[in-house]
């Protein structure tokens, strides 16, 4: 786990828990049976679903999470030691190759944040296929569904838009990302199963005074912009620009999400 990873996840969190839907979060838990639990975490990072998810679960709770980053894992066990809200534990698994060595019997639910719209069409049919037939609830958290807007508007920000969904679709170590497809995508994979799915949006609302996050986040279209071959002085405009929006706290920002939760059919 690089600096960065450590301080971008640290910068989003906050933004991530108050976007999340609280409709769909509650017909997740509702369908949760009424004792301590087990809960499997997918693409877990450094354990942002359990900071979420435990200030709404009443009933002692023991997390399983996933990740391919070890380092990130670590990062999650040292920030869960002293909890004394359930027990956490660490698997490390390459999710693309292994997802179906994760035992669903074992637990009650499963769920991920953040991490489907960095998937493929055939690893969403996979897990489609693995959650539906363990017959357990999941909830999938932000996942990014293509939309964006900005206050007040640079003619650029739509150019910008476009090239990083596209690029949001390259490959992310599963082979074509859905990127905003995503969650259409799954939720209907998991219909055609004969799932119920409760679903909402959980959009980023990022305020003027989320100065760090938003020069950091934009930076990254930035890159973004470089790498799909924008040209470079409309580019350069367009973040200084920004930049001056953001240091005079000026700039509001949405980034759309949604959030589903997949219940067992009554």
């Amino acid at each position: 786990m690089s600096s960065f990873a450590a301080q971008w996840l640290a910068l989003r969190e906050p933004l991530d828990l108050a976007a999340r839907n609280a409709e769909v979060e509650t017909a997740f838990l509702e369908s949760l049976p009424a004792r301590p639990l087990r809960i499997l975490d997918l693409a877990s990072g450094a354990g942002s679903t359990v900071a979420a998810l435990s200030l709404r679960l009443p009933q002692k709770t023991s997390w399983l999470l996933t990740d391919h980053d070890l380092l990130l894992l670590e990062a999650a066990v040292g920030r869960f030691r002293d909890w004394g809200e359930g027990e956490v534990s660490t698997r490390r698994v390459d999710l693309a190759a292994n997802l179906e060595t994760l035992l669903l019997a074992d637990v009650d639910a499963v769920t991920t944040s953040a991490f489907l719209d960095l998937t493929s069409e055939e690893f969403l049919v996979r897990l489609a296929d693995f959650v539906a037939h363990s017959g357990k609830p999941f909830l999938a958290s932000l996942t990014y569904d293509g939309r964006a807007s900005f206050d007040p508007l640079n003619p650029f920000d739509e150019v910008l838009r476009k090239a990083l969904n596209a690029h949001q679709q390259t490959d992310k170590g599963f082979g074509p990302a859905l990127g905003p497809e995503a969650a259409e995508r799954a939720i209907a994979l998991f219909e055609e199963r004969g799932c119920r799915v409760v679903h909402g949006r959980s959009d980023w609302e990022i305020a003027s005074n989320s100065a760090d996050f938003l020069l950091e986040f934009l930076s990254g279209w930035r890159r973004v912009g470089r790498e799909t071959g924008q040209d470079e002085a409309a580019l350069e405009g367009w973040w200084l620009d920004r930049k001056r929006k953001i240091s005079d706290g000026m700039l509001n920002v949405l980034i759309g999400h949604v959030d589903f939760a997949v219940l067992p059919a009554d």
